[in-house]
């Protein structure tokens, strides 16, 4: 994927590597996405940066009171999450934007591993239905909750499994994802954490 670049980013040197997640190491709140994009996270280096996606969800992460900007660009950035880590399910860049089962386990055991890191999490952003049912499997949750945006479902250890559609283009354009939609959940999340 970094050897094929777009030719707005041609002169950019592409990270092209798994992407680690991003932020508050005492967050409460982690948003866990699908995998990085060839030419966001794939070439920047950070999760859901230099993206339309993540120009969505950091400037809702900013709107709630999360991130320190709107929107980042770089590792460079300055870009501060407060009280929120994002992560992604599959940490590099899939062809067409679809994992294989392969890469989703191979992937798997760093979430995994997150996931026990972070321990004062209590509520999990599942954006998309890929996260949501990794999410699902992974802490336990029984019956598998279905997902739907703003769906909750609690999970073990006092956590919150919170569902949102994924901020991608598609879901976006199309209005199926608003802006006032994403904000809500994420002062859902604030609320969930404080509890």
């Amino acid at each position: 994927m970094a050897s094929t670049k777009r030719a707005a980013y041609r002169s950019d040197e592409y990270w092209g590597r798994p992407l680690p997640g991003f932020g508050d190491a005492a967050a409460r709140v982690l948003v866990v996405g699908l995998a990085p994009a060839a030419h966001g996270g794939n070439r920047t280096g950070r999760i859901f940066t230099g993206d339309r996606s993540g120009d969505w969800l950091f400037a809702s992460l900013w709107r709630t009171g999360f991130a320190s900007q709107a929107a980042s660009r770089s590792r460079t950035d300055g870009m501060e999450l407060r009280d929120a880590y994002v992560t992604a399910v599959v940490r590099c860049a899939p062809p067409a934007n679809r994992p294989t089962n392969t890469e989703r386990d191979s992937c798997v055991p760093y979430l995994r591993r997150e996931l026990a890191l972070l321990d004062r999490v209590r509520v999990i952003v599942a954006l998309g239905a890929f996260a949501h049912g990794v999410l699902a499997k992974e802490l336990s949750i029984r019956p598998r909750p279905r997902f739907g945006h703003g769906a909750s479902a609690s999970a073990p250890e006092g956590r919150v499994l919170l569902a949102s559609y994924h901020p991608s283009q598609q879901n976006t354009f199309t209005g199926r994802l608003t802006e006032a939609m994403l904000d809500d959940v994420f002062a859902t999340a604030r609320v969930l954490a404080r509890s």
